[in-house]
């Protein structure tokens, strides 16, 4: 049974029961992951890979492609699953023609979108890359560019999606490009790289982009090309609302288990960051955990300023607007300036929340929703997208869960633990 479109949170009363939050895998390891799978000389089987609305979008391409993908239950979290694919050493078994390219739908995930674009140019046809609406408005052209100067034709009549990729195989080829917009740009490129004969040169070094670029490069490094195993860490991201919860119910008795320690994940260092310091920025700090920190950034007792969130304005939604609109709807005092967020220690208040289907716009409020009473989310499905069990784990009794009440905010009645898987 689907969520319904709209959900309240109930603040827990009393103190908290010992938890320990397992979350699932990482998005943007199981999706680098796959791609490098199915280039490997051999099956590789990932394990703690997280099974999401963008993990499925890129293992339903990768079938579609001609991959072999078997997909397992992981006894140690819902949300996850073990893959096991049949890597081709860096060929694609399946294209299409100019006439009839093989269609590629990506939904709104980023990096299937620009993973797959690199990695068409392996094959032997044509590709044709579409998705929701979103996805065709986000960028593209950085990449698309750098794939024509590695002699590659691409036809996008404004350099973004829809698009058709007309693979040609391994070609020695030098080019640059740009992190200014994406990292995933130059994550897209490196991956292939190695099979494809190209040489990469990333350039527009953006502070908040490169730690994703040299989670890419490190993850290659130890990847297993031959064949073999690989287990996914933890998503760090999706940790930061259960640590934000500790801090907001008693940092004392809620923990996230297995808190990754490669340091791939920016995204890590999110709890350093419970108690706000006057200045937080997305390029020297956090990643898309900013958010996080931005929704509670009300109750934190100081004025912060959140800076360099340019970035979040191209993404599922334009979040910085997102944020600013939705907390100013709960009463709290937010200025944009730029792309710079100033929040104040603000009395707040419940209100209906707009999600804008983002994911994270939705798991921001309802870790909000904790603490401030008659907290509301529209459209809380689209969870899906990264953490579709996120509910289940709020819900869910100590210690696996908050033992938090979520309700129908329709008719007041509570739901249960079937109804709140967001799949």
């Amino acid at each position: 049974m689907p969520l319904p479109d709209l959900i309240e949170i109930i603040p827990p009363t009393g103190i908290p029961s010992v938890s320990a939050i397992t979350i699932p895998g990482s998005k943007s390891i199981t999706n680098r992951a796959l791609i490098l799978a199915a280039m490997a000389s051999g099956p590789v089987t990932l394990r703690g890979a997280l099974w999401s609305e963008d993990t499925q979008v890129m293992t339903g391409c990768l079938r579609t492609m001609g991959f072999p993908v078997e997909v397992l239950p992981d006894p140690a979290e819902e949300a996850n699953r073990i893959l096991r694919i049949e890597g081709a050493g860096g060929t694609i078994p399946r294209a299409g023609t100019a006439a009839e390219p093989l269609d590629l739908f990506v939904g709104n995930a980023g990096t299937a979108a620009r993973f797959l674009a690199a990695l068409c140019c392996l094959g032997r046809g044509a590709y044709r890359l579409a998705g929701v609406p979103r996805m065709h408005e986000r960028p593209q052209a950085g990449l698309l560019a750098a794939l024509r100067a590695l002699g590659y034709r691409v036809d996008s009549p404004n350099d973004r999606l829809p698009a058709v990729l007309h693979g040609a195989g391994p070609r020695a080829a030098r080019c640059e490009v740009s992190v200014a917009e994406s990292s995933q740009f130059a994550s897209a490129l490196l991956m292939p790289s190695r099979l494809a004969g190209w040489e990469i040169g990333v350039t527009g070094a953006n502070p908040d982009e490169m730690p994703y670029v040299e989670m890419t490069r490190r993850l290659m490094e130890t990847f297993p090309h031959g064949g073999g195993e690989f287990q996914v860490e933890p998503d760090a991201s999706s940790g930061s609302y259960f640590w934000a919860a500790a801090h907001l119910l008693g940092r004392d008795r809620i923990s996230v288990n297995h808190w990754p320690e490669s340091g791939w994940q920016v995204d890590a260092r999110y709890p350093r960051f419970l108690d706000l310091p006057a200045e937080v920025s997305r390029e020297r700090d956090l990643g898309d955990s900013i958010m996080t920190a931005i929704a509670v950034a009300p109750l934190a007792g100081r004025t912060v300023r959140f800076t360099d969130l340019g970035r979040l304005r191209v993404q599922e939604c334009e979040r910085v607007a997102a944020l600013r609109t939705e907390l100013t709807r709960c009463g709290a005092r937010v200025t944009e300036s730029g792309d710079t967020l100033t929040v104040e220690p603000s009395v707040l208040h419940g209100a209906e929340i707009e999600t804008y289907d983002d994911h994270r716009m939705a798991m921001c409020f309802a870790t909000l929703g904790l603490k401030v009473p008659g907290i509301r989310l529209r459209h809380p499905g689209c969870v899906r997208k990264t953490f579709p069990n996120f509910f289940r784990k709020l819900a869910a009794p100590a210690p696996l869960g908050l033992g938090v009440a979520v309700t129908d905010a329709r008719t007041g009645r509570v739901l249960t633990h079937s109804e709140l898987d967001a799949e």
